[in-house]
């Protein structure tokens, strides 16, 4: 008899490839953008981009700042860095990138096979923190929304991730108790110690090759979507 009857999964970086979707459309607004004439290339704009978009994501999952200053901020810091201090330049580029970004369609090895193979014998559900209409498109254009019983948003929730809120919102949607559930997440601080606060088995699977390394407190720590199949 199977231990789970409910399986919750992040969206970024867990089945949609956020890291490899977001350099697509970012060198596509470097190229239209001819940012080139401000950055010596597009990896030097990318890497002040991703570090300032990284502190921004920390500030907003902790309340300190509105999804409005992310969406700018992280597009104006890197051009003030280079003497272009422009904050409606830095709106038109956060615009672009958020009607550009959902249009990518790579994702981590094995997803759809995987959701194959689960969409039989369980509800699946997505929680994430990510915005409600990117989010959407993302699933739309790769084809994953119809693996999905229920797509659980921060927006929607009224609770980011890491709160026990989102969790219990996604619980109560499906009927679900904390001991019938398991989530699957590439994130320790949001999926991870999210599920432990709200007594849900986790499994981690960090992409980034240095964490795989580690082992920290979880119910499971898989290196690849393949090894999923193992546990469920």
């Amino acid at each position: 008899m199977k231990k789970y009857k409910y399986i919750f999964i992040d969206l970024d970086d867990t089945l949609w490839d956020f890291h490899a979707n977001a350099r697509l459309s970012l060198n596509d607004i470097f190229i239209e953008r001819q940012l080139s004439k401000f950055f010596e290339d597009f990896d030097a704009f990318f890497n002040i981009y991703a570090k300032r978009n990284l502190e921004l994501w920390d500030q907003y999952g902790k309340g300190e700042i509105t999804q409005e200053y992310l969406i700018i901020e992280r597009f104006r810091y890197p051009l003030a860095q280079m003497g272009l201090n422009d904050w409606e330049l830095a709106k038109q580029i956060g615009d672009e990138y958020l009607r550009i970004l959902p249009t990518k369609r790579t994702l981590i090895p094995f997803a759809k096979e995987l959701l194959e193979y689960l969409k039989p014998n369980y509800p699946l559900t997505i929680i994430s923190n990510g915005f409600y209409e990117v989010q959407h498109q993302k699933m739309q254009s790769s084809q994953l929304l119809s693996y999905f019983d229920h797509v659980v948003l921060s927006e929607t929730a009224g609770a980011l991730k890491p709160d026990p809120k989102i969790f219990e919102f996604a619980l109560a949607l499906n009927g679900a108790s904390p001991a019938e559930v398991v989530m699957i997440g590439d994130s320790y601080e949001a999926d991870i110690k999210g599920a432990m606060r709200a007594g849900i088995d986790q499994i981690y699977f960090p992409l980034d090759k240095s964490k795989q390394q580690k082992q920290l407190q979880c119910t499971h720590q898989i290196n690849s979507l393949q090894e999923l199949v193992a546990i469920l």
